[in-house]
């Protein structure tokens, strides 16, 4: 199944920058039960690759990928921590050739028509669009799917609860990126509660 088949399987890609692993898991298992089933964990906080860990001992069957993803050895880290696919801001050929030979598939960032055409010349048909809102949101998406009918989108950077649907909409977004469904305030609060209404709401937002 193709990376592209296996995330659109959920509307919403939550987006997580975990600063203490003991709320890893709760977190985890919060989304999990709203219907997020695929999970990305940024490498942003010096925790990510343990909290990484310990999500995927606790839960086995998720989808769990690694975001924030910079240089090859970072595959190798989320991959041996139990990554099952990562996610880039950009693209090098560097990169490119670790996505390719690497144990997980890698989902590259783009921001451009011509960085998108590089990615295609490179392999890449599964695309993350970022930053979404600053370059152009759906109305880009929409005007570059003619242009380049093979490649597919999975927007990040400014995807809100209000513009979901819009980027969902599109035929060549397969699923959204984003926080909102599990802002900051909520995951140190320890309201997996909330966290899962605003998951459920997000699934139900999206017609899956």
């Amino acid at each position: 199944m193709s990376l592209q088949k296996i995330l659109g399987q959920v509307p919403v890609i939550p987006v997580l920058a975990i600063r203490d692993t003991a709320q890893a898991v709760p977190l985890a298992r919060a989304l999990a039960e709203g219907g997020l089933t695929i999970l990305e964990v940024t490498l942003r906080t010096p925790v990510a690759l343990e909290a990484l860990r310990l999500i995927r001992e606790a839960m086995p069957d998720i989808m769990l990928g690694v975001g924030t993803v910079l240089q090859p050895e970072d595959m190798d880290r989320a991959a041996n921590a139990g990554a099952t696919f990562a996610v880039s801001p950009g693209l090098t050929k560097t990169l490119a050739d670790a996505g390719r030979y690497s144990g997980i598939p890698l989902l590259p960032g783009v921001a451009t028509v011509s960085e998108m055409m590089l990615a295609r010349e490179l392999g890449y048909r599964s695309l993350k669009f970022f930053p979404a809102g600053p370059m152009g949101g759906p109305a880009a998406l929409k005007a570059i799917a003619p242009v380049m009918p093979d490649l597919a989108f999975c927007p990040t950077g400014g995807v809100t609860a209000e513009n979901m649907a819009d980027y969902l909409a599109l035929p060549n977004v397969f699923c959204v990126g984003g926080s909102w469904v599990a802002p900051d305030t909520l995951v140190q609060a320890g309201d997996w509660k909330g966290i899962t209404t605003l998951a459920r709401k997000a699934v139900s937002a999206a017609g899956r």
